[in-house]
C-alpha cells in the first residue's frame, strides 16, 4: 500500500469520524427540544387539569360572568386539542386566548369579594399562576432548544448531515399578544 493510498484511507476516516460527531450533535439538539417540549407538555396538562375546578368554583357564584367561563372552557378545549397534535403555531394561538380570559377571570374575581376570600378559589389562583410562571419559564427553554437545533441543521457542514437523514426544522412556540 502507498504512501497516497494510507493518506486518501486517512481522510476518510477523518470524514467519518466527523460526519458521525456532527450526527451525534444533531441527535443531541433534536433530543434536547423533545425534552423541553415533554416539560412543557406535563405542565399544560396539569394546568388543563386545574382549569374545571376554577370554572366550577366561579360557577358557585351565580352572577358570574358566564361568558367569561366559556370563552375559558372553549380555550381549554383549543388548548388541549393543539397540545394533543403537537400543532405549535395553534397551541400558541390557543394559549394566548385562554391567558386572556384567565387574566379576565381573575380580574372580574375582584368584584366578587366572597369569591376572593373563597380558600378554594385563591388555592386555585395560585396554583394556576405558578403553573403559568412555569410554563413561560419552559417555553423560554423550548425556544431555545429550537432556535440552537435550527442553527445547527442550517449551518455547513452541519447541514449536509442533516439533510442526508432528513432532521427538521421546529417551530417556536410563540403566544399571542392579546
Amino acid at each position: 500500500m502507498g504512501i497516497v493510498s494510507l493518506v486518501v484511507l486517512g481522510l476518510i476516516v477523518v470524514a467519518v469520524v466527523y460526519g458521525v460527531m456532527i450526527y451525534n450533535g444533531l441527535v443531541q439538539v433534536k433530543h434536547a427540544v423533545a425534552k423541553a417540549w415533554a416539560n412543557i407538555d406535563v405542565l399544560l396538562k396539569q394546568r388543563h387539569d386545574e382549569l374545571p375546578k376554577l370554572v366550577e368554583t366561579c360557577k358557585q357564584y351565580k352572577q358570574f360572568e358566564q361568558e367569561t367561563l366559556q370563552r375559558v372552557i372553549e380555550a381549554r378545549s383549543r388548548v388541549q386539542t393543539a397540545r394533543e397534535a403537537q400543532n405549535i403555531p395553534a397551541l400558541g394561538q390557543a394559549e394566548g386566548a385562554l391567558r386572556l380570559g384567565l387574566g379576565q377571570i381573575f380580574a372580574v374575581a375582584e368584584a366578587y369579594p366572597e369569591l376572593k376570600t373563597n380558600e378554594s378559589f385563591m388555592q386555585l389562583q395560585g396554583r394556576i399562576t405558578a403553573l403559568e410562571n412555569g410554563i413561560a419559564d419552559r417555553r423560554e427553554l423550548y425556544n431555545e432548544s429550537v432556535n440552537l437545533n435550527n442553527i445547527r441543521i442550517q449551518t455547513f457542514p452541519d447541514l449536509l448531515v442533516a439533510r442526508m437523514f432528513e432532521f427538521k426544522t421546529a417551530q417556536l412556540l410563540e403566544f399571542t399578544d392579546e
